[in-house]
């Protein structure tokens, strides 16, 4: 018995239901098994280190294939309401390093206010101009997920064509599985980055501490900082300045990529809109992101000089704000959020070589004065044997002559009165000598030439001596001509030389002195010298003492000495 034809074909559209059902399954087996591949590919690229860019490009092409999508972009949230394009797939304007406002209804745009999935099903009623360049290129639709890294919204993946490509229903929880191993591909780059970042900072940090350590120069410390500073943070310019009681702001070092830093030795007023400005009044880090439209003499320099934002810390000196470390940079955009924390640790250590060369000019200071003190009680002992002993002196001699002048001297007398006339002239003489070796009164009256020629007459060798006829500062003279004299008895006891040199010239506003022999070397500034205990005196005036005597080679003794005040 035939069934009924309507039957039949209930029956045939069943099967071809079936049939077509099956099919469908098939192809999204197929398409789940073509992402899924797709996206080991990329989490191998992730799991193997690649770089971002690396992993950027791949991911585009990958979604772009499994989306069936010919147009896609990836971007970076930036500050002040911009993106930047990062990664790209396709013929359309929005390549990788190109920069879009977030603004009207763009996929961009709505994923950076809602932190969620969004999709533009016709881009003829977006405004803007992502929404202008998406029409210009002839993208009519598209989806969009957010990039999530560490829980901070990072950046967007946006995919899309023209009326020809229809948009999946479930496109964007798709395009949501590419974006987890982009997150986790940035995260740990930043990861690595903030190891190295770390490491770095560190070993800067480690090298500017020796320094400190070492008591380096002031000068040398700040000049390091600055240039440590500017490389590893990618500054453009760094300045170190110094905050005065009277409201100025003084410029004690600096380093810059293209000579854009403020000279040092400027001085400003402590005014306006500037970061300096910003430190001091807050004794903390801060930031100036943009010195367009900033008040103030030093906000004006800064515009001259090109830098367009700066950031800073304070350098605090016994709890008060001496100054502040400050990065800057020419570029349009202002160096990366946290620089100014992350400025402080540098800003300590200068802190730190403020305060020791505080208390390093302070001992300096004070050794300067004992030994002026010294020098100024040497010469009154040599004031008063001159004016006291000396003269009593030479009044014996002088009434043991008149005594021996009388004619009626009886015989037994006059050996006593010779005798006495010998011993009274000779206490004169060793008196004088004992002068000479306090302080001499030629170098009080004549200075340094004089008194180092007089040595060199009673040298019991030839000494040619080359030294200026004019005055220095008399802790200068007083220093100079001891080191002569000891360096000129060690070279007759025990150099064995058969002559010597002393020279002395003034050479960028210090004394160089230096007492060079022949003789047989091998000599040491050794502690317990006579020139060991002079090495005091010449630290105090801020100078120094150097031997050089190789054995064989003679002997050199070289002495430093800054002319300006201690």
């Amino acid at each position: 018995m035939s069934q009924p034809r309507s039957t039949c074909r209930a029956a045939f559209s069943d099967i071809e239901e079936r049939f077509h059902g099956e099919e469908l399954l098939r192809e999204r087996v197929a398409t789940l098994a073509d992402e899924q591949a797709a996206l080991r590919r990329v989490a191998t690229l992730v799991a193997r280190g690649a770089t971002p860019a690396e992993v950027f490009a791949a991911v585009a092409g990958e979604v772009a294939q499994a989306l069936d999508l010919p147009l896609v972009e990836m971007s970076r949230y930036e500050p002040a309401g911009m993106a930047t394009v990062i990664g790209a797939a396709g013929d359309h304007p929005f390549q990788p390093g190109t920069v879009w406002p977030l603004d009207g209804r763009s996929l961009t745009a709505v994923v950076s206010r809602t932190g969620r999935p969004a999709r533009v099903d016709d881009y003829h009623g977006v405004a803007g101009a992502v929404g202008d360049a998406a029409r210009a290129s002839g993208v009519h639709a598209g989806v969009g997920a957010p990039i999530v890294v560490d829980g901070e919204l990072w950046g967007v993946i946006a995919a899309g064509g023209d009326r020809r490509v229809p948009l999946a229903r479930d496109a964007e929880h798709r395009l949501s599985q590419f974006t987890d191993l982009v997150a986790t591909a940035v995260s740990n780059t930043q990861a690595r980055e903030e190891l190295h970042r770390l490491a770095d900072e560190q070993a800067a940090l480690r090298r500017l501490a020796t320094l400190v350590a070492e008591g380096a120069e002031p000068r040398q410390v700040f000049g390091a900082v600055c240039e440590e500073t500017g490389r590893l943070f990618a500054a453009t310019s760094v300045n170190l300045a110094h905050f005065t009681p009277d409201g100025f702001n003084v410029t004690i070092a600096g380093w810059s990529v293209r000579d854009v830093h403020v000279p040092t030795g400027t001085r400003r007023p402590l005014e306006g809109d500037t970061i300096n400005n910003v430190v001091r009044r807050t004794a903390a880090p801060g930031r100036c992101d943009s010195y367009e439209s900033a008040s103030g003499e030093l906000a004006a320099l800064l515009r001259e000089l090109g830098i367009r934002s700066e950031v800073g810390a304070p350098v605090v000196v016994e709890g008060r704000v001496w100054g502040a470390l400050i990065a800057g940079t020419d570029e349009p955009q202002p160096l990366p959020p946290g620089t100014e924390i992350r400025l402080s640790s540098f800003a300590e250590l200068i802190a730190t070589a403020v305060s020791n060369a505080t208390t390093r000019d302070e001992l300096l200071a004070s050794r300067a004065r004992i030994v002026e003190a010294a020098d100024e009680q040497r010469r009154r002992v040599v004031r008063d044997l001159h004016d006291g002993a000396q003269q009593r002196l030479v009044h014996a001699v002088m009434t043991l002559q008149l005594a021996q002048s009388r004619a009626n001297v009886p015989p037994d007398l006059k050996p006593l009165l010779d005798e006495g006339v010998e011993h009274a002239r000779s206490a004169i003489d060793e008196l004088r000598e004992l002068a000479r070796g306090i302080h001499p009164a030629i170098l009080t009256h004549h200075g340094l030439a004089a008194a180092v020629e007089a040595l060199a007459e009673r040298a019991p060798l030839p000494v040619t001596v080359d030294i200026p006829d004019d005055r220095l500062p008399t802790p200068v003279e007083s220093a100079a001509y001891f080191i002569a004299a000891e360096a000129l008895t060690n070279v007759a006891k025990y150099a064995g030389a058969d002559e010597a040199h002393v020279t002395a010239k003034r050479v960028d506003g210090r004394l160089r002195l230096a007492i060079e022999d022949d003789g047989v070397g091998g000599a040491a500034l050794s502690l317990g010298s006579g020139l060991s205990g002079l090495h005091d005196r010449i630290a105090a005036l801020r100078g120094t003492l150097t031997i050089e005597s190789p054995p064989g080679g003679g002997t050199a003794v070289r002495a430093d000495i800054p002319l300006g005040e201690p």
